[in-house]
């Protein structure tokens, strides 16, 4: 397979959001390049401020030590899309092993009087860290406005209106992660692994950077190849919703979180998977057709529901 770059590509929004047109364009076209060939982006200069996700790493690891019992009164719902799930509860598709983590989902918040309050369920919040709420809260925007702008970036490639992305994703029901993946206890099952090999459902989702190895892509040539970097930096991938939208020319890419290697000590990470509204179309685009598209139309919401059964978080 041609391609144009032999690594995932580390881009700056800033180039995209205040660069000339030709830094723009060369913007967009590593974009999409990055998500053809790796399905994984870096992004620098992103805007998320070094000090939130510095203070978003310190609440998650406080609220992850607190007692089970603690952690277990703001347990998720049916769906799993909002609260905490406990250790040992979620597997990939197609898989009967558990990962080996736990989480916390928050999601969009909206007041009482939305039209949204009768579409997505409200989030519960825990009682401590008592910063907890105001600092998800402001993630999740800044998170969400640099996938905006990542979703503007890419139109283009694809031949469509430059905000088509982007009104399709506002209002979305896009979930904002903690996770913990604990010391690897004694008793595991030999054939669980932190994540198991997996793509997302949504249409990107945008990774806060981990604060400890064993995140993995698996290429377009079949081989496993670790992704990592700065600290202050965002690690992007496409998942299955776009995947769809762009009948495969953009695929999902299978990635997985393996055990570590060196000392056996907790991982945490925070990825925001963007998700359009539920109403979306899920429809193969003109540019992308080629000789037909793969995959019936279907709204965001059928999808995402079928999925989610599928990896154990719905009944």
């Amino acid at each position: 397979m041609n391609r144009k770059y032999d690594r995932v590509p580390e881009l700056s929004l800033r180039a995209f959001t205040d660069g000339d047109a030709a830094s723009r364009e060369t913007f967009q076209e590593a974009l999409f390049e990055g998500f053809k060939y790796f399905g994984f982006i870096i992004l620098k200069d992103h805007g998320v401020s070094r000090d939130l996700l510095s203070t978003a790493y310190a609440l998650s690891e406080a609220f992850f030590a607190l007692p089970v019992e603690e952690k277990m009164k703001c347990a998720a719902g049916v769906d799993g899309q909002r609260g905490y799930t406990p250790f040992g509860t979620e597997h990939a598709k197609d898989s009967k092993f558990p990962d080996l983590k736990e989480f916390w989902h928050v999601g969009r918040e909206f007041g009482a009087d939305s039209p949204l309050a009768d579409i997505y369920p409200a989030n519960v919040w825990p009682e401590r860290p008592v910063e907890f709420r105001d600092a998800f809260l402001k993630l999740y925007g800044a998170l969400e406005e640099a996938g905006m702008v990542m979703l503007e970036a890419l139109a283009p490639s694809l031949d469509v209106a430059s905000d088509y992305f982007r009104c399709m994703a506002t209002d979305g029901n896009s979930i904002l992660r903690l996770l913990h993946y604990p010391p690897i206890p004694d008793g595991a099952d030999p054939n669980s692994i932190r994540a198991a090999a997996h793509e997302d459902i949504n249409l990107i989702t945008i990774l806060v950077a981990a604060n400890g190895a064993g995140l993995e892509l698996l290429d377009r040539d079949g081989n496993w190849l670790p992704v990592e970097t700065d600290a202050d930096n965002l690690i992007v991938d496409a998942g299955d919703m776009l995947a769809r939208v762009a009948n495969d020319v953009i695929p999902a890419t299978t990635h997985r979180v393996v055990n570590p290697k060196g000392p056996n000590v907790s991982r945490y990470s925070m990825p925001f998977f963007m998700h359009p509204h539920p109403d979306a179309i899920l429809s193969c685009l003109d540019s992308c057709k080629g000789d037909g598209a793969k995959y019936p139309d279907i709204t965001a919401d059928a999808f995402l529901k079928q999925r989610l059964k599928e990896i154990g978080l719905a009944g």
